[in-house]
Parts: C-alpha cells; structure tokens; sequence
C-alpha cells in the first residue's frame, strides 16, 4: 500500500476517546501559545520562547492523536460500507 494513502486512511479513520480529549488538550496549548505570540505589547524573550515551544508541542501532540485509529470502530464501518 502506497504510503500517503496510508496516512490518508489513518487520518479519516475514527478516533479512540482518550485521543480525541489529547487532541482537543492539544489544541488548546497551541492556542494558548499562538495567543502568546502575537499578544500586543512587550512580552518577555523568556514566556515567548515557551510560547514557541508551546505551539511546537500542540501541534505535534494534535498531529499524533489525528493519526491513532481505533481498530473496532474502523472495523464496524468498514462492514458498513461493504454492505
């Protein structure tokens, strides 16, 4: 199987739970951060460097959860579509 239709599959395939609550945890890191970084005004070097790694690490932690399938769920739909 070609690899980006790989991707493609795992990343339409439905989502554990505990997935889902990361990504949304996830999201909201990256937020808080990008909120951050463009805040108007002087922001220390310090907090907006975190910022930045704030962004990073939302964006990878979102990234992972997209592509984490859940097996049963992704069975049950494939059974679907066959029928």
């Amino acid at each position: 199987m070609n690899l980006l239709s790989e991707v493609k599959t795992r990343a339409l395939a439905p989502t554990p739970p505990f997935f889902q609550l990361l990504k949304k945890a996830g999201l909201l890191i990256a937020a808080v951060g990008m909120a951050i970084m463009t805040a108007p005004g002087l922001v220390p070097e310090l907090i907006q460097q975190a910022a930045g790694y704030a962004i990073t690490a939302g964006t990878i932690l979102v990234s992972i959860c997209q592509l984490t399938v859940d097996e049963s769920r992704l069975e049950e739909k494939l059974l679907q579509a066959v029928k």
